[in-house]
């Protein structure tokens, strides 16, 4: 496997974002984007892919995957963690952080799906206590969705 692909995964909508659904964003559908189901893509469920469940992938549960929940997983809520509140985290409302909203020179990055979708995905896993954590994260914000 090649090296691991991250894309933007705060929640700015404006270009280049990790909710920005346009070109370059995190939720964009299109070849490269965030949130694009064919290879390369945020959401693609083969090999580097965002929502691959091996080795690697967004939604693998073991170490290195996005829905790991030891250190350094997309669902550890220590230090450096996906689901971690201080500075860096994926819950972190500042800048660099997961659930920042504004525009950002060193943005969130994350190789799990983006977290509307990431949530559908968790709920599909059974890890119901994760997904409630970044549903109170995204109501924070005053994520519609």
């Amino acid at each position: 496997m090649g090296e691991t692909i991250l894309w933007v995964r705060n929640m700015y909508t404006g270009p280049g974002g990790g909710a920005y659904t346009g070109p370059g964003g995190g939720m964009y559908t299109g070849p490269g984007g965030g949130a694009y189901t064919g290879p390369g893509g945020g959401m693609y469920s083969g090999p580097g892919g965002g929502a691959y469940t091996g080795p690697g992938g967004g939604l693998y549960t073991g170490p290195g995957g996005g829905a790991y929940t030891g250190p350094g997983g997309g669902l550890y809520t220590g230090p450096g963690g996906g689901l971690y509140t201080g500075p860096g985290g994926g819950l972190y409302t500042g800048p660099g952080g997961g659930m920042y909203t504004g525009p950002d020179s060193n943005p969130y990055r994350a190789i799990h799906p983006p977290w509307p979708l990431f949530i559908v995905e968790l709920q599909r896993m059974g890890m119901i206590s994760q997904v409630e954590m970044i549903e109170r994260a995204l109501r924070r914000i005053g994520w519609k969705g």
